[in-house]
C-alpha cells in the first residue's frame, strides 16, 4: 500500500468546528481577524479569499459584496471592482508563487459545480507545468504542496506589495 504523509494537515483534522450561520461569503469579509477567515484583499465591491479547499496552492476565489447568484443582476460598479480585483489577484499570485498559467471561471449554480451557488464567485487557480500527474487519474487525491496558512501568508504579502494598496495591518485584508 502506498502511503502519502502530509504532516501539515493535522492542523486542519484538529482544527474546531465553525459553524456559520447564513451564507459564508457573506460572514468572511465581517469577520475581525481577516487571516482567520483567510481573507487577502477588498475593496469597495469585492474581496479576495483563499480557498479552503484549494485544487492547487493559491486557489483564490474573487466574491462581490452583494448576495446574489446571478452574475446578470450584479451593477456596472460592482462588475468594475469585481474585475479590477481579480486583475490584482493575478498580479499577486504571480508575485508570490510565479504560476505558468492560470484556470479562471465561476461555477453558476448547482449542475456546473457550485457548491455555494446563491453567491456568485470567481475562482482563480495559479497551474504550472507539470502540477498535473497520475494522483488525481489513478487515485482521485489531488496533492497539495504547501499549507494554506503559509500560502496566505505570501499571498497577503504580495497584495500589500501592489500599486494602490493600504496594508491596515496584519489581521486585517489588504485594502484596494
Amino acid at each position: 500500500m502506498e502511503k502519502l504523509f502530509a504532516p501539515w494537515r493535522i492542523e486542519w483534522v484538529e482544527r474546531e468546528d465553525d459553524p456559520i450561520d447564513g451564507c459564508p461569503f457573506c460572514v468572511l469579509p465581517e469577520r475581525e481577524n481577516a487571516r482567520e477567515a483567510r481573507v487577502l484583499a477588498r475593496n469597495d465591491t469585492a474581496f479576495v479569499v483563499l480557498n479552503n479547499y484549494p485544487y492547487n496552492p493559491g486557489h483564490a476565489m474573487v466574491i462581490p459584496h452583494r448576495h446574489t447568484g446571478a452574475y446578470r443582476d450584479l451593477a456596472e460598479p460592482t462588475l468594475t471592482g469585481l474585475g479590477r480585483l481579480k486583475q490584482r489577484t493575478f498580479d499577486a499570485l504571480e508575485r508570490s508563487l510565479h504560476p505558468d498559467a492560470f484556470n479562471t471561471g465561476m461555477n453558476l449554480g448547482g449542475p456546473a459545480g457550485g457548491s455555494i451557488t446563491d453567491h456568485v464567485h470567481t475562482h482563480v487557480v495559479p497551474r504550472w507545468d507539470g502540477d498535473t500527474n497520475f494522483m488525481p487519474v489513478v487515485s482521485d487525491t489531488t496533492v497539495i504542496v504547501e499549507a494554506v496558512d503559509e500560502t496566505y501568508d505570501r499571498l497577503r504579502a504580495a497584495f500589500a506589495d501592489l500599486d494602490g494598496a493600504t496594508d491596515p495591518g496584519p489581521e486585517s485584508a489588504v485594502e484596494f
